[in-house]
């Protein structure tokens, strides 16, 4: 499921939905420029966004050492960063339990939705089994499995209880205009505006309704995003495989060279 193109579209939507929660976007935005239009640390937004993306690959499709090596490194990282609470002055890490947790859901959730919706097809049974072999990587990340939704009943569950606990700050804000206007060289401006700014758009748009509530600005009917998502995602999936695969870092290509061409990740093997 991570090999298909449009987890693009859902690794924006996890970004979204991430934002919403006060502290944990408060961790990221006291930690870095990255998100920060009024500074230079900003142009490095990409290289963030390129590094979690190496991230999910190495998790994904790297050797189980490769995997352990880099949840090490995440849980290092972490355990050395705090923020602060401008309104109570608490100073606390970025590593909470409690944090870690939502950015973790907030993702995983945002791949599923979105691969569903573009008409991936998967079962609930295969749709629980995604969810529960997704506590591997919340672990790598310094989570205790147990404490993770492991279905679609506890997700859905866990997202209600945390309804209250959202807001779109200035933080979210900040998110918000970096994910519609990220910078790049002006020669690739008018790409941006055709590409880039319709990838958001509809990530945006595949948010649930409380998170659209949130950010104050309206987005289709859910039927229409569906329908968008599907047409979107035939569009990408006629790029050939090996093509797409050839962008960095490459993990799905060194995986079949470590393992195989047999290994060749595609959608009809879940249906054996």
């Amino acid at each position: 499921m991570h090999g298909d193109p449009v987890m693009w579209v859902a690794g924006v939507r996890a970004l979204y939905l991430q934002a919403l929660h006060p502290r944990a976007v408060r961790g990221v935005m006291q930690n870095s420029t990255a998100f920060d239009r009024q500074k230079s640390g900003r142009r490095d937004a990409w290289g963030r966004l390129l590094r979690t993306a190496n991230f999910v690959g190495t998790i994904t499709y790297g050797t189980t050492e490769a995997a352990e090596k880099a949840g090490a490194r995440v849980r290092k990282i972490h355990s050395m960063l705090s923020a602060t609470d401008p309104d109570t002055g608490e100073r606390y890490g970025v590593d909470e339990p409690e944090l870690l947790r939502w950015v973790h859901c907030a993702e995983i959730d945002s791949y599923l939705q979105v691969a569903r919706r573009s008409g991936f097809h998967l079962t609930d049974a295969q749709a629980d089994r995604y969810l529960a072999e997704q506590r591997v990587s919340a672990r790598l990340v310094g989570l205790q499995p147990a404490g993770v939704p492991a279905n679609q009943r506890e997700m859905a569950a866990y997202f209600e209880k945390m309804r209250p606990e959202l807001a779109c700050g200035p933080e979210a804000r900040a998110v918000d205009d970096f994910l519609l206007r990220p910078p790049t060289h002006p020669l690739l401006v008018p790409a941006r505006e055709v590409l880039w700014r319709r990838v958001a758009q509809l990530a945006y748009a595949a948010l649930p309704p409380y998170a659209h509530e949130l950010y104050g600005r309206p987005a289709p009917k859910p039927a229409t995003v569906t329908r968008q998502l599907r047409a979107t995602a035939t569009l990408l999936r006629c790029i050939p495989a090996r093509l797409r695969w050839q962008l960095p870092p490459k993990h799905i290509l060194r995986a079949m060279a470590r393992l195989g061409p047999d290994t060749r990740p595609a959608p009809y093997k879940l249906g054996r």
